[in-house]
């Protein structure tokens, strides 16, 4: 059951690209690249949770109490940080993702973790926060109730815990306060960034856009990035060509690649992957040693000693070694039909893969992750 479950996968997640019309397999622009200078922005801010059930910060957390400390004082009332005797507070970093085109006012959610020694964040309340950008200006302020998608309890020493309790999210917990400007009213050219380096997915995507706005607008520059150039008819309306653009259809040219991780045992491999002919030998060798130890007793009123005498045994069971021959530029199904048929494991796969990219009759860039 595990060799055929294992088969079906790679078949049906693998193979499926292959055997489909090509018309299905085309990609819009717009899930494959983007253009330059419209993008998200990562924001940050140090941030305190309030109105924990006794589930904060610690003492040895310092910068808790001192940051509700700087809170207090800024309110007009001056305690010591050693004075302070608190357990529903705890530090936290908040980060969000600020959108394009996001305009003052609107909302966005934020995300919020514990930095301190907290065992949960669940049920506290966010305290304003302001998020700064990598240029230290202020673009979000973030309050609210913070959702869980965990738990922790605990209780007479034993402790129940799903997902995890000091992470949580706010939706719609941050105000936009300041925008990033954007104007593409003047813009005369635009540049397309592909989300993979590959030089014939960009030459296919300048030819797309051309066919698309009927004139040949963009050239590709690299493997990365397309320039495309703002027709007279469409000055005033970049918005309206930009999604001429992010429309457009092409058929992706996806590298020969295999990926490998080890860990999960899982393989992933591309449907352009070849290999050349080679002849591949499995087989399993199971080697067990044990030692039992027995008690030697002497005859009655003799002179010797009860010893232990132990006794080790040794039993080796080494499989048949079966063998399976694939010809010249293999194709992923016939690779994936023929390791099924020798009862390779995932882990006998990856082994076997490794193998045949180091006799360099893979045909393929393999990764490991």
């Amino acid at each position: 059951m595990k060799r055929t479950c294992i088969t079906g996968l790679l078949l049906i997640c693998l193979l499926a690209p292959a055997l489909r019309p090509s018309a299905l397999a085309a990609s819009r622009i717009k899930d494959i690249a983007s253009f330059e200078g419209v993008r998200d922005n990562q924001l940050s801010g140090l941030g305190l949770v309030v109105g924990l059930n006794g589930t904060g910060d610690r003492r040895q957390t310092v910068f808790s109490t001192q940051m509700l400390t700087n809170m207090l004082e800024r309110s007009g009332i001056t305690v010591s940080p050693d004075q302070m005797r608190v357990k529903n507070i705890a530090a936290v970093m908040v980060t969000a993702l600020l959108p394009p085109f996001v305009r003052k006012g609107s909302r966005i959610d934020v995300t919020v973790s514990s930095i301190g020694d907290a065992e949960n964040i669940q049920g506290g309340v966010l305290i304003m926060t302001p998020l700064k950008a990598a240029n230290s200006d202020i673009y979000v302020t973030a309050q609210g109730q913070i959702a869980m998608g965990g738990f922790s309890a605990s209780g007479g020493g034993s402790r129940v815990q799903t997902g995890h309790p000091t992470v949580g999210r706010i939706p719609n917990g941050g105000s936009v306060e300041k925008e990033v400007p954007v104007d593409l009213s003047v813009k005369t050219q635009l540049m397309l960034v592909l989300h993979n380096s590959d030089l014939t997915s960009a030459s296919r995507a300048a030819h797309v856009i051309n066919d698309s706005v009927g004139r040949p607008v963009a050239v590709a520059l690299d493997g990365r990035t397309i320039s495309i150039k703002i027709p007279e008819e469409y000055s005033g309306r970049v918005v309206e060509f930009m999604a001429v653009v992010e429309n457009a259809k092409m058929d992706l040219d996806a590298p020969a690649r295999v990926v490998i991780n080890e860990r999960t045992g899982t393989i992933v491999l591309g449907k352009e992957v070849k290999i050349s002919s080679v002849s591949i030998i499995h087989g399993n060798l199971a080697l067990q040693v044990g030692t039992i130890l027995d008690v030697s007793q002497p005859a009655p009123l003799s002179q010797g000693k009860t010893t232990v005498v132990p006794q080790t045994t040794v039993t080796a069971q080494e499989e048949k070694a079966k063998a399976v021959t694939l010809r010249d530029g293999a194709s992923v199904e016939e690779v994936v039909r023929a390791l099924n048929s020798i009862g390779a494991s995932p882990r006998d796969i990856i082994a076997i893969l490794q193998a045949i990219k180091a006799a360099g009759a893979l045909q393929a860039e393999l990764e490991i992750i």
